[in-house]
């Protein structure tokens, strides 16, 4: 089965979410720092959902936006 990212952006609140899962309740929260907020699976710790807060004010800043995630980059054949 192929994984895909969600982009979503919530203008009224400023967030932009990532999202290679639906959130749910029992995920854990930790801050990443830079207003980065990761929800973790809580068996396997992995990443599921990013939320960027203030995410238009970072599109005016001089630095790029760096997440700290990693990609599994294999193709299926």
């Amino acid at each position: 089965m192929e994984k895909r990212l969600i982009f979503k952006y919530d203008r009224a609140a400023d967030i932009l979410y990532i999202d290679k899962t639906p959130p749910y309740p029992e995920q854990e929260t930790e801050e990443l720092g830079d207003d980065v907020i990761a929800r973790l699976n809580p068996i396997t710790d992995e990443i599921e959902n990013l939320e960027v807060l203030f995410f238009s004010t970072r599109l005016l800043r001089d630095s790029l936006l760096e997440l700290p995630v990693t990609m599994d980059l294999r193709v299926a054949a």
